[in-house]
């Protein structure tokens, strides 16, 4: 039998730099409440959101992610060529194949990086550093770029009171590659599919295909299109995001926070240990418990982005953490516990070095 050659890659591997991109407009809360029967202190108390940007035109995912990575690349001072691999973490990419990541590659000037999208929601960040990590380690890519980007307000229903209010659009990127000591803890990630109904799109993209006997020819469509969302107008709803409020905050609050902790326990450190929290950006009040459920002591700066930036699931963690660093609340070395969970349900969670 022949023996294969095994792989020989870094012994570490670290977040070498970050980016953020988000879209020019800003919108607050008032413009959400020409759809829905709200108030202004009615979203700030339940979400902590204040605005949130949208996407132009011009601001497509793939736009929003090149801003993004441009700045990751510059960040970490490493070359758009010699990136190896790129993964995109995205829900809002609406062309089946090819993956958005592939354009992406190709736009930045990488030379033939792998490219591939994931759907891991607002995990996904999480899902792909630990795929970034594995490639670094085992050799098969020197540097990986990982984004998450969304352009959510294309899938957000603005006639819904549970979530019109909470989504808002944007990119961020992040260089991973070799290092000599631990920088990416392990990762503690899983699913728990039993409870997927409660995010989900409201309709499947294949009930809007015609009736099958309408397909070689014209007619009125039946069928499963009978069905589909009005509006209105009578006009047929495009798919947005729902979610069960109330069953997501509880999974949120109980369930994520001993995952933190897990975490925490997975990279041999403590809450005291730690100088930064930066959890996926869902709800204010959901980062809150999470805060007194870790019992973080005062000195552990809390990602708080969603004030302003919405939730833009899959981007939320790397925006927040670009940020933080770009105000100074947060620093190169600082040891950060990152976690990202949603849809599916979906979650992961682990601790890192900020580059």
């Amino acid at each position: 039998m022949a023996k294969i050659k095994p792989s020989k890659g870094a012994p570490y591997a670290r977040i070498l730099g970050v980016g953020g991109y988000r879209p020019t407009r800003v919108v607050p809360n008032e413009v959400i409440l020409e759809k829905i029967d709200s108030s202004d202190e009615w979203i700030r108390s339940r979400s902590g959101i204040e605005t949130r940007h949208w996407a132009g035109p011009e601001e497509t995912v793939a736009a929003m992610a090149i801003e993004a990575s441009g700045k990751a690349i510059a960040d970490s001072g490493i070359g758009a060529e010699q990136i190896g691999a790129v993964v995109v973490s995205t829900v809002s990419h609406f062309s089946q194949t090819p993956a958005i990541a592939t354009e992406i590659a190709d736009k930045l000037g990488t030379d033939r990086a792998a490219a591939f999208d994931i759907s891991a929601g607002c995990a996904g960040f999480g899902y792909g550093l630990t795929l970034a990590k594995g490639m670094v380690v085992e050799g098969s890519a020197e540097y990986v770029l990982v984004i998450g980007v969304e352009r959510l307000s294309d899938l957000t229903d603005l006639e819904d009171r549970a979530t019109a209010f909470l989504f808002g659009d944007g990119a961020g990127a992040a260089i991973v590659g070799p290092s000599q000591e631990p920088a990416i803890g392990p990762t503690v990630w899983g699913s728990e599919g039993d409870k997927a109904d409660t995010i989900k799109q409201t309709v499947p993209w294949d009930r809007f295909l015609p009736h099958p006997r309408l397909r070689s020819g014209g007619g009125t469509p039946t069928g499963d299109l009978a069905e589909l969302p009005l509006d209105d107008e009578g006009d047929v709803k495009f798919p947005a995001i729902t979610q069960e409020g109330q069953a997501v905050f509880r999974w949120a609050v109980f369930e994520m926070a001993k995952v933190a902790q897990q975490a925490l326990d997975a990279a041999g450190i403590t809450a005291d240990d730690l100088d930064v929290f930066i959890p996926h950006q869902a709800n204010v009040r959901i980062i809150d418990s999470m805060v007194k459920t870790l019992k973080l002591p005062e000195h552990v700066t809390v990602a708080r982005d969603i004030r302003t930036t919405g939730n833009t699931s899959a981007a939320s963690i790397p925006l927040a953490m670009e940020r933080l660093l770009a105000t100074g609340e947060a620093k190169s070395g600082d040891t950060a516990l990152v976690i990202g969970f949603g849809a599916g349900l979906v979650y992961a969670a682990t601790v890192v070095t900020l580059p």
